[in-house]
């Protein structure tokens, strides 16, 4: 439904769902701009169609019982009927809404180490980046960075070469940045904003290959794990790590478990009583005995250590069930 451009969308995920530790896990950390939250809300802008739509989403219902509601705002794209299906789809994509955990579940039942962690977080769906050029940002901004400091780095990325509804700079929110965008930039207007010049240029040589149609997303998304991965690391910047994280968080490749994740390693030897901290070797194998729900177990232990920051909560808290 849409009437002087704002529209409205009902969706239906697949219970148990809960839209809070769903955006955290994709969220990261709380200053992150384009995947915004305020306890109620999520809001985005997304990019449709030759143009701009912020999203805004809350759920009502519970966890057994979700349905989410969506309100749509454009500038100067119209709210037709193709772009609220696109709308509709990005957000099935980004939110996981279609994915079936209850595989996972009956594996977490049997295993006592995982078991906690599923009941502590049930109805987290693991999230994916709109596209394969976020996910490759993300990838290669953070690379050899904390979260934190990467983060603002997207920001500031997204500010500038991200698409906004809203013309006005005081009160504009910003999508991620799109690949046409960086692809017009040079490398010293990149480290403007913080980046190294081998960050910066491989973001550049990413964008333009992927405009160009040099790198070829839809085969990407057909190819095995192994071929996307050597597809990926082609890329000037992409290196292992940021290649596995591209499958799990741009391609949906829920099986994977970057065995280079330094905060992964960390977790995995606290969560799970190891010795000494697992290389890459070793999670590869922990994956395997997981699998196809290695990247499920990554997305829990992120939520772990956010609750542990106090910036989100287990289902023991009153919060857990909203109306």
């Amino acid at each position: 439904m849409t009437s002087n451009g704002v529209g409205y969308l009902e969706l239906q995920p697949k219970a148990p769902f809960r839209l809070d530790l769903t955006v955290w896990a994709m969220r990261r950390r709380a200053h992150n701009a384009v995947d915004r939250f305020d306890g109620t809300w999520y809001r985005r802008v997304l990019d449709v169609r030759d143009g701009a739509v912020e999203v805004a989403v809350r759920q009502i219902g519970n966890i057994d019982a979700p349905t989410l509601a969506v309100e749509l705002q454009s500038g100067a794209t119209a709210l037709s009927d193709p772009v609220l299906a696109a709308c509709r789809q990005i957000l099935e994509l980004t939110l996981g809404l279609n994915t079936d955990l209850a595989g996972f579940y009956r594996m977490a039942e049997l295993d006592v180490q995982l078991r906690e962690l599923a009941l502590r977080f049930r109805g987290m769906r693991p999230p994916r980046f709109a596209t394969v050029f976020e996910a490759i940002v993300n990838a290669i901004v953070c690379q050899q960075l904390s979260l934190m400091v990467g983060v603002h780095l997207l920001n500031r990325l997204s500010k500038r070469y991200g698409s906004t509804v809203w013309e006005d700079p005081g009160g504009a929110a910003y999508g991620a940045p799109t690949a046409a965008r960086v692809a017009t930039a040079d490398v010293s207007e990149l480290r403007e904003f913080g980046l190294s010049q081998a960050k910066a240029g491989a973001l550049i040589a990413a964008a333009r290959a992927i405009v160009e149609n040099r790198f070829d997303l839809a085969a990407l998304a057909q190819a095995g794990d192994d071929d996307a991965r050597g597809q990926l690391t082609a890329l000037p910047g992409i290196g292992r790590w940021s290649a596995e994280y591209v499958l799990l968080r741009g391609l949906g490749r829920h099986h994977v478990l970057p065995g280079d994740d330094v905060g992964a390693s960390n977790s995995l030897q606290r969560r799970f009583g190891l010795t000494t901290r697992p290389n890459y070797d070793r999670i590869q194998q922990l994956s395997q005995s997981w699998r196809p729900y290695g990247g499920l177990v990554y997305f829990h232990l992120l939520l772990a250590g956010l609750e542990a920051s106090g910036q989100v909560f287990g289902n023991d808290s009153p919060t857990h069930r909203p109306e």
